[in-house]
């Protein structure tokens, strides 16, 4: 059923630029929502199946950025090498971070990774040298792909497309394997799975990681794409944002937080129009749906259909069984 929801998901992404070719919410709304998927199905791996609250995530989504930037900027490295220094810086920041700081629980560790993605926010603020400060850091030149670059707003759609395909079958692979597992109880009850013989600081270290490594790949597609990056892009509120589509989505499902991530990224575009009512409208909606649908949007639409169609089947069951009764008595 996963990898039928795959296709289906992968089907839409592909069929859309070729339906609508010249829209704009398709191939760069669509291009921003694809970066935002990679994102929180990320995210979800940690907060949703293992558990582990972070607030401040932005942090490795601004590593990636950043590295990719400033080794093409001023080193002239091929974009795919700087992609992957930016994977390697984030990787490590994220098992260096992770050891200590998942000792924590609930509370406690969402304010230790908010306090994280503070102190890299300060750093790309502070690091003028290397950052451009608050100015942030301009003319990113586009992405090579092999002798291909990157450019227009297609191709753009196309690649970052790929890439958020890539991270969701990525994710189901992991859920479905040993790690994911592990994940899963330890997300139930740390103790229980110790007793089981599971290494839950190994298991946590190793989804954080992962987590960033998604997170700083996307960063690292945002800085080309945009050829403009700053500080304010990787803020506290992008962490908030990012917690909030795998909420919205439906936390441990991997097609729920890209769900989540879609209908955030659309919901900010479709009340631009509002301008000064935008965040009032904004949460006004989120709390409908917590309140309605608090296993997230999804999750909650799924199992609706799921009881639709169950009551179907029962209703035709109960005809059939009607309609036998009644024919066998007439005779």
């Amino acid at each position: 059923m996963r990898l039928v929801g795959f296709y289906l998901f992968a089907a839409v992404a592909v069929l859309l630029p070729i339906l609508f070719p010249d829209n704009y919410f398709v191939t760069v709304v669509g291009a921003s929502a694809g970066l935002h998927v990679i994102l929180a199905v990320g995210l979800n791996l940690l907060m949703g199946y293992a558990g582990q609250i972070s607030l401040g995530h932005a942090a490795f989504f601004g590593m990636g950025a950043y590295t990719s930037a400033i080794l093409t900027t001023r080193f002239a490295w091929p974009g795919l090498l700087a992609m992957a220094a930016g994977l390697l810086v984030a990787g490590v920041m994220a098992w260096l971070f992770a050891r200590p700081i998942l000792r924590l629980r609930g509370h406690y560790l969402a304010m230790a990774t908010l306090g994280f993605g503070i102190i890299v926010h300060v750093i790309m603020v502070q690091a003028m040298h290397w950052t451009g400060g608050p100015d942030g850091l301009a003319g990113i030149p586009p992405l090579n792909l092999l002798g291909w670059t990157v450019e227009g707003d297609q191709q753009w759609y196309g690649v970052i497309i790929a890439a958020m395909l890539l991270t969701i079958w990525l994710s189901l692979n992991i859920v479905d394997s040993r790690m994911g597992r592990a994940l899963r109880a330890v997300r139930g009850s740390e103790f229980a799975a110790q007793m089981m013989g599971i290494d839950t600081a190994r298991a946590k270290t190793q989804v954080f990681v992962v987590s960033a490594l998604f997170a700083a790949f996307a960063g690292s597609l945002f800085a080309h794409q945009q050829a403009f990056i700053s500080p304010d892009s990787f803020n506290l509120m992008i962490s908030v944002e990012l917690v909030t589509m795998v909420v919205l989505g439906g936390m441990a499902s991997t097609f729920g937080a890209a769900c989540g991530a879609i209908a955030l990224t659309l919901l900010h575009q479709g009340l631009v129009v509002f301008e000064d009512y935008e965040m009032l409208i904004h949460g006004g909606l989120l709390m409908v749906v917590m309140i309605f649908l608090p296993q997230g949007l999804f999750v909650g639409l799924s199992q609706g259909v799921r009881r639709v169609m169950n009551n179907s089947s029962i209703v035709l069951r109960y005809r059939e069984i009607v309609s036998t009764k009644l024919s066998s008595s007439s005779r």
